[in-house]
């Protein structure tokens, strides 16, 4: 006989991730400083507690799971924002020309582009590029990637996450390595 998966209850995880994930991307966001790390932290979290959904009791449960995890994940990203130069990302996506004399100059800011262009076509799979270049480029919303690829919101998320950091660990990698 056939379930019908409509009447079936979320799992705990889910329905607190669904309730807190506004208050989750606002305490990241307290934590790194940034929008896109406090995303991918939520993310993060969710992800890395998703194969234990099964052993989680209750929405409780499940709520102080999310909260102590997203705080985790997001200071291991602060800790890594600290050692990092501003990522490439964010410098090549800046809209706003410099208008100091410490900023790139606009030269310097189309070769960084270009070299973030460089990396994520060397180092991400189509889908991750898919999914970055129409989330943060041109804007689409994750729901909207995810009906155009047939998959879920949280994959759309956990692609987005994991190329925003593959390309932040390339950076870093070409850009600082020991002699």
């Amino acid at each position: 006989m056939k379930t019908d998966t409509s009447t079936r209850p979320l799992s705990p995880l889910l329905s607190a991730y669904r309730r807190l994930a506004g208050r989750l991307h606002q305490a990241a966001y307290r934590l790194t400083g940034r929008s896109a790390e406090a995303e991918d932290s939520v993310q993060e979290a969710f992800c890395r507690l998703w194969s234990r959904r099964e052993a989680i009791s209750n929405d409780r449960e499940a709520a102080a799971l999310l909260t102590t995890t997203v705080r985790h994940v997001a200071i291991d990203a602060w800790r890594r924002q600290q050692t990092l130069p501003e990522t490439m990302v964010e410098v090549a996506t800046a809209v706003e020309p410099a208008t100091d004399d410490d900023g790139p100059t606009p030269e310097e800011r189309e070769d960084l582009f270009d070299e973030v262009q460089a990396l994520i076509n060397e180092q991400l799979t189509p889908t991750a590029r898919y999914v970055l270049s129409h989330h943060d480029y041109c804007g689409e919303s994750v729901a909207d990637i995810a009906a155009h690829l047939g998959t879920s919101e949280t994959a759309v998320r956990m692609h987005l996450s994991r190329a925003r950091r593959a390309i932040r660990e390339c950076y870093h990698k070409r850009h600082h390595q020991m002699p």
